[in-house]
């Protein structure tokens, strides 16, 4: 992609472009988040932020819909979580059943594999869910410490079952540890009723919150794993038992939290809190099938094979048309029309674009947008469209549907 100079103010200072971020992540970042985040800063144990630490505890526990002690951000992305959660439940030689169905179920892999663990891959094809049955044949052959599964694999769009795995978890004695980064804040994470041992999130997806934290809950069979460990955890940062006790009424001193961003992710869950689960929900399918109605008028093919039940409401993977120059669509798009979409990795890399209708970004203003852009740039490269004909499919999705309070 061609960059253009960066703009600078008087005073030298780089001032970023102006952009509508419509890929995998991160969001727009709510301007409620953003306001929150310019207050000023409190020590980590100034009873302010300690009321504030106990306040997005809670909100935490609305999010993933959980009763569990445990529910509490790690400093660090959401890949930090995940680090976080399985160093901290796995020993070295530990049996781990990983799903692996896109990118992220190979770093579920690697994260295992680093932490010594005995790692048991159960794949399928990119575009597929992971069947109950092929994890159930992997847990039936050994004595299994956890199983790790991506709930909203970004690469590939899917949108992965998890309670019909849970039972199966809980039959072989196995904690179930799900990838909820992308899903928390946009689709149904209801750890309890699904019997989700361990879930992590991230910040900058459905939350709409810059990158930096990674909110995560476990339960009390996760806890009796954690206390039970006969070997030190091996990280001291991602040490879940020790992190526990931080976001604690012991206080105990771990590390300094990154105080702005714990005032964002407060601003955050309160959105999201004010908004309503099930509105949150609707909004973001809503967005979600206008976008897909309008790219099918544009005669634009969805990558993968599963159903709509399965497939990711808040992240839409488009087949890259035959003669269409991937990479100079997404140039385009960001610097005519101010637009970011998402490439693909590994074997999807160069044949799909991945969209995002994700928190904040999710509007009908950016959904109207980014089809007209993509209408004009894929028409400057020889493809053969009614001018207008994804918009007009929005619109009359929208219409059909009388959708006009969600859809602001």
């Amino acid at each position: 992609m061609s960059q253009r100079p960066v703009t600078t103010d008087p005073s030298g200072e780089p001032v970023p472009g102006p952009r509508i971020l419509l890929g995998p992540g991160p969001s727009t970042a709510d301007p409620r988040v953003l306001s929150a985040m310019a207050a000023p800063l409190l020590g980590q144990f100034d009873p302010e932020f300690t009321a504030i630490m106990n306040e997005v505890m809670a909100l935490c526990r609305f999010a993933f819909q959980t009763r569990n002690e445990r529910a509490f951000p790690v400093s660090g992305t959401g890949r930090a979580g995940l680090e976080a959660a399985i160093v901290s439940l796995v020993e070295p030689g530990d049996r781990v059943v990983v799903g692996e169905c896109g990118r992220f179920g190979l770093l579920l892999i690697e994260i295992a594999e680093r932490c010594g663990a005995e790692v048991v891959p159960v794949k399928a094809e990119w575009g597929r869910v992971i069947e109950p049955e092929a994890i159930e044949a992997a847990l039936q052959g050994g004595r299994t410490r956890l199983v790790a599964l991506v709930h909203g694999e970004t690469s590939t769009g899917v949108l992965q079952p998890l309670e019909d795995i849970a039972r199966l978890c809980r039959r072989h004695e196995a904690l179930l540890l799900a990838d909820a980064v992308v899903t928390l804040g946009g689709s149904e994470v209801a750890v309890d009723r699904w019997q989700v041992d361990v879930a992590v999130a991230g910040t900058q997806k459905c939350l709409s919150c810059p990158s930096g934290l990674a909110p995560l809950t476990y339960n009390e069979r996760a806890e009796r794993v954690l206390a039970a460990r006969t070997t030190r955890i091996r990280s001291n940062y991602l040490d879940l038992a020790q992190l526990a006790r931080y976001w604690s009424p012991a206080r105990f001193n771990h590390h300094t939290a990154p105080t702005a961003m714990v005032y964002g992710l407060r601003a955050a869950l309160r959105a999201l809190e004010a908004e309503g689960l099930e509105r949150r929900f609707a909004r973001h399918r809503l967005h979600g099938d206008a976008l897909r109605a309008g790219l099918d008028a544009l005669r634009l093919t969805l990558f993968g094979k599963e159903p709509p039940a399965h497939r990711l409401p808040m992240l839409t993977p488009v087949v890259v048309p035959d003669g269409i120059d991937e990479m100079r669509v997404r140039s385009t798009l960001l610097q005519d029309f101010g637009v970011e979409i998402g490439a693909a990795f590994g074997p999807l890399q160069g044949r799909i674009w991945r969209i995002g209708t994700m928190g904040y970004s999710a509007t009908r203003r950016n959904v109207l947008l980014c089809l007209a852009a993509l209408d004009t740039v894929l028409r400057q490269q020889g493809w053969r469209v009614a001018p207008g004909a994804g918009v007009d499919a929005a619109l009359a999705h929208y219409a059909s549907v009388g959708a006009d309070e969600l859809s602001a």
